[in-house]
């Protein structure tokens, strides 16, 4: 596929992309208990994901980028229900799976899957790839032998490898493989949803292009909905349709992806963009950002800032920020921004 065609598949991607939401996020928290004392009582609370809400529709990606412990891949696991909520709602295709039992959920683990960071970590070594990709379905279908196999030969070509390929180990693949082969499984039950946590940060360059365009084709052909978390925001500016920023557990920004890099409203999404080099050329190039410069380090979800906990990194910070924990605001239209810049 050419680059003409690939704008093409992408612009009509976009006027294709419903209004229906898929996976509706209100209010979401995760606190993990810190314990103390001879007798091990709870002392205080690490506040990984604190009050966050959005929506993902369906056939889009929703980018989330942050810091390393903003919460991203908590939110991503507290969403597939491998985290309990300490409190609030998620809705999975109009149904609130965050109260569900565990058998109750598992009707609804087909639907919902993860490609994780680590391919080696997430690939039992001991498995060949075929009993790998063959797996999700002996759990959750009542398939044949024959059929499973048939669906895993299908799923790992579709990936870009060898039917033969499944009678090997994950130790005999690349890195890009393997982590094509964590895809494979990932996709094999036909699910509605994927959560992507950092796909592609252990890659080498080269191959991140490779394996993020490969995402964006099965997207495509088999109508995924994703959720791509990465810390990198090249590669979130690449896959994604909206974005959204995290600090501290909490949504700092979120807009769709064009508007959020060419206007980033709040202080932090601004630090995080003008840190991105840019090669600047004499025509069509980008112009460097204004340089906005971040002090300090991310400070403990255990005990966080009062007010808006990003005060204390924040250049424009004031009397306000102190007290006052500014909420998520439509600035413009799509264009949610928590930052009392923009409150009255």
């Amino acid at each position: 596929m050419t680059n003409v065609e690939k704008s093409i598949v992408e612009e009509v991607k976009k006027e294709e992309i419903t209004k229906d939401v898929l996976v509706d996020v209100q209010n979401v928290k995760k606190y993990f208990p810190i314990k103390g004392g001879i007798l091990k009582r709870t002392v205080g609370h690490l506040k990984a994901v604190d009050d966050v809400s959005f929506q993902i529709h369906k056939g889009e990606t929703l980018g989330i980028v942050g810091e390393s412990g903003s919460g991203k891949s908590t939110l991503g696991r507290v969403m597939l229900r491998l985290l309990d909520p300490t409190d609030g709602t998620i809705n999975f295709n109009d149904v609130d799976i965050s109260q569900l039992k565990k058998k109750e959920m598992n009707e609804y683990r087909k639907d919902m899957q993860i490609v994780f960071q680590d391919p080696f970590a997430s690939l039992n070594s001991k498995m060949s790839v075929g009993e790998l990709i063959e797996e999700p379905l002996l759990v959750q279908t009542s398939l044949s032998r024959s059929e499973r196999q048939q669906k895993a030969a299908e799923m790992i070509e579709k990936v870009g490898l060898r039917r033969s390929d499944l009678q090997k180990y994950p130790h005999e693949f690349s890195g890009g493989q393997r982590q094509r082969i964590s895809i494979a499984r990932a996709l094999v039950l036909e699910p509605k949803f994927v959560i992507c946590d950092e796909p592609v940060s252990a890659l080498d360059v080269s191959i991140q292009a490779q394996v993020l365009n490969l995402m964006k084709d099965l997207q495509d052909d088999l109508g995924l909905t994703y959720l791509f978390i990465a810390h990198d925001l090249s590669v979130v500016k690449h896959i994604s349709d909206r974005v959204a920023v995290m600090y501290l557990g909490r949504i700092a920004e979120i807009a769709p992806k064009k508007e959020l890099y060419n206007n980033p409203l709040h202080p932090y999404t601004k630090g995080l963009l003008s840190s991105i080099p840019v090669i600047d050329t004499e025509e069509g190039g980008e112009k460097q950002r204004e340089r906005v410069k971040l002090t300090g380090d991310l400070p403990s979800p255990a005990n966080p800032p009062s007010g808006c906990t990003f005060r204390t990194r924040c250049p424009l910070a004031h009397d306000r920020c102190i007290t006052e924990r500014p909420e998520l605001v439509e600035k413009e239209d799509g264009h949610f921004v928590a930052c009392h810049l923009y409150t009255s």
